[in-house]
């Protein structure tokens, strides 16, 4: 469990932030300049707040009433930056090694090869950063936060620096992460579709404030959330399980709660589970499956919510998962588009972009 009412006066930014969750992964959403970073560095004891309180189950680690400030050494919260920040003269295992050799056996959540093995970093014990691709640093800077033995693991857009390829490569090993370490954590970022990736808890921060918190397809009733979420670009993230590949006519048949689909030709092996991405923009409506029309992706499900900014409308379908479609004010009219009817969610294979494997087995 984590809690914390703070406060923060610095120049003209007024940061107020409370929160009170017993999520696993906590996704902290909010355009630049939001207070995303001033917030978790009041968490890890490097920023002090105006006023304010902080527990981690159960753990009071401030409380400036009481005049309580745990030290941020002591605090036992793992930090993962956008840049890596490794030792750069360290081999990769004595960066690794750093947090974990300060910490009695007695205080070790995970010894040395279990860390390895789970972010595959075996062939590069030896290597020094500058012979790791941005990609395989971050996955060290993950593996020393977590060898440290955190009660919390904070991650600061840690992937804002990758291009598309290594983010794809990065969003698995935080998934296993979640799936396997049970640290809870707080994932910053601007970009919707990683944070859906990991968690569906979102905290959304708009001027220094947290003005909403909880599922994501809830917190979006929230006008100001809405708006927030469609400047940056609202993306559908879905699981997608691969049936077949069909190389020749570069595609791989997959199934997303039992509807077939057609994706991009991926390279994972048949009865992977995927994450792919589908822009809210890139889904069209129709009041029925259509026929002789060169879009593959047509997915039945029933209109649960229709939301409407300036002309634009966000129509959430719910398909077994929900989806949400952007679609022009006229649309919805001129098609009579109402809630509880049922529909159908249309999307090239060419508007869906992979995100991520989502394990190994399916």
């Amino acid at each position: 469990m984590i809690e914390f009412d703070l406060t923060l006066k610095r120049g003209n930014f007024n940061l107020r932030a409370a929160l009170r969750s017993e999520a696993p992964v906590i996704g902290l959403f909010g355009p630049s300049g939001a207070g995303k970073s001033s917030l978790l560095g009041i968490l890890s004891g490097r920023l002090r707040p105006t006023h304010g309180r902080i527990v981690i189950d159960g753990r009071c680690l401030l409380d400036t009433a009481a005049g309580l400030d745990v030290p941020a050494h002591e605090r036992h919260i793992g930090m993962v930056f956008q840049d890596s920040r490794l030792f750069p003269h360290f081999s990769v295992r004595r960066n690794l090694r750093y947090g974990y050799d300060l910490l009695k056996a007695a205080e070790r959540r995970f010894e040395f090869g279990q860390i390895v093995e789970l972010l595959e970093l075996g062939r590069l014990l030896e290597n020094k950063p500058h012979q790791l691709s941005g990609g395989e640093q971050q996955r060290v800077a993950l593996g020393r936060a977590l060898l440290a033995s955190p009660s919390l693991l904070l991650l600061d857009e840690p992937m804002a620096s990758l291009d598309e390829r290594l983010k794809s490569q990065i969003l698995p090993f935080l998934r296993r992460v979640k799936d396997e370490t049970q640290v809870p954590m707080i994932y910053v970022s601007h970009a919707i579709n990683e944070v859906l990736d990991l968690t569906q808890q979102i905290a959304v921060i708009q001027d220094g404030a947290i003005t909403a918190f909880g599922h994501f397809h809830e917190v979006l009733r929230d006008d100001r959330v809405l708006a927030l979420a469609q400047s940056l670009g609202l993306d559908n993230v879905l699981n997608a399980r691969i049936l077949q590949h069909h190389p020749a006519l570069g595609y791989s048949e997959a199934s997303i709660e039992g509807f077939p689909l057609v994706l991009p030709l991926m390279d994972v092996p048949e009865g992977s589970v995927v994450s792919v991405v589908v822009p809210a923009t890139n889904v069209a409506l129709s009041r029925g499956p259509l026929q002789g029309i060169s879009i593959q992706n047509q997915v039945p499900g029933t209109v649960t919510g229709i939301r409407t900014i300036g002309h634009r409308a966000l129509v959430t379908v719910d398909t077994g998962v929900d989806i949400i479609a952007e679609i022009s004010e006229k649309s919805v009219r001129d098609m009579g588009i109402a809630l509880q009817q049922q529909v159908y969610c249309l999307f090239k294979t060419q508007a869906i972009r992979p995100l991520g494997r989502y394990d190994h087995t399916g």
